[in-house]
């Protein structure tokens, strides 16, 4: 009897989930099925400028260096307006009304104009007496008519000329002394040359008090009407009467009764005795 050099095979054994050793049969082979392709992935859709600027901006990327340029501005910007407001404080014009802010600048216009109107004067005053043959007689001419001039501003001449006449009115007695004052002072500021109110002369030295009854001008006691006689431009002197806030206005909210006329003359007579210096003396 012949042996075989290689054994017979064996089935294969597994253990089962019993572990019975029972023998696996071998898996016939099945037909080959084909793989599926990858899903393709959808492209991303094209940005606009817009998008890609704001996908730059946001959400931002700040570095060191740029915030430290930042801290620096914000702190540059906060002392500017900090010094702009400190000068913005300092003005004297600063909360003032409307109506104040064009009395003002009416002011200013008519004191530039009759400072204007003086230096060209002088100089017309200079060209006479250098051109003149007979310079003393012509200097002589001036000085009377400087001293002329004097009188009127200080009450001892009387004087006459175009101007206006300003009359109030005050049925209730709410008008005093420091409102005829304001009045005194707007038209000498509007170019005022010569005053008189109830028959006393204004000067520079004038003052005024409350009385019983009426108004002290100079120790004299006036009472309503008060009516003011002034020598001056009167397309000056009314408007400056007249403006919003003004003297009229304001005796009006008085219960005072204003009434302005232009008058192409005025007659200002009323006059104050010279008063001799105890010790001033020219010295020419």
């Amino acid at each position: 009897m012949s042996t075989s050099d290689t054994p017979p095979e064996r089935p294969e054994r597994s253990e089962g989930p019993e572990g019975s050793g029972a023998a696996v049969p071998p898996v016939p082979p099945g037909p080959a099925v084909p793989a599926e392709p990858p899903a393709e992935v959808p492209a991303a859709p094209e940005q606009t400028g817009r998008q890609r600027l704001a996908a730059g901006l946001w959400p931002p990327r700040v570095s060191r260096a740029q915030l430290i340029v930042a801290v620096l501005l914000f702190v540059l910007g906060l002392g500017l307006a900090i010094q702009v407001r400190s000068n913005s404080d300092s003005s004297a014009l600063r909360g003032a009304r409307q109506e104040d802010l064009v009395r003002i600048l009416d002011e200013l216009d008519g004191r530039t104009k009759r400072l204007e109107d003086e230096k060209q004067r002088l100089e017309d005053q200079r060209k006479e007496l250098e051109s003149s043959s007979n310079q003393a007689e012509e200097a002589r001419k001036q000085t009377v008519e400087k001293e002329r001039q004097l009188g009127i501003l200080a009450g001892t001449v009387a004087a006459q000329g175009p101007g206006i006449t300003l009359k109030i009115t005050d049925p209730k007695g709410q008008v005093r002394s420091d409102q005829l004052l304001d009045t005194l002072q707007e038209l000498r500021a509007a170019g005022a040359e010569a005053i008189q109110i109830n028959g006393v002369r204004i000067v520079a030295g004038s003052y005024f008090s409350d009385e019983s009854g009426g108004v002290g001008i100079d120790g004299k006691k006036i009472t309503q009407p008060y009516e003011f006689r002034v020598i001056g431009k009167a397309q000056d002197l009314e408007p400056a009467l007249n403006i919003p806030g003004g003297v009229v206005q304001t005796l009006e909210k008085e219960q005072a009764n204003v009434v302005v006329t232009r008058s192409a003359k005025i007659v200002v007579d009323a006059l104050r005795a010279a008063k001799q210096p105890d010790y001033a003396r020219s010295s020419s």
